[in-house]
């Protein structure tokens, strides 16, 4: 599992032309958003 995941993120590195950093905010916004939608439908 855990090498699957690491080809999955170099795909994806490779294909947005993104660097570890780049994906780390993709992943920190892409949180923030899941987490919003879920506040907005769940919780609120």
């Amino acid at each position: 599992m855990i090498e699957w995941h690491k080809k999955y993120i170099e795909y994806w590195k490779k294909a947005l032309n993104v660097s570890n950093y780049g994906i780390a905010w993709i992943s920190f916004v892409k949180g923030l958003l899941i987490g919003l939608i879920i506040y907005h439908f769940l919780i609120r």
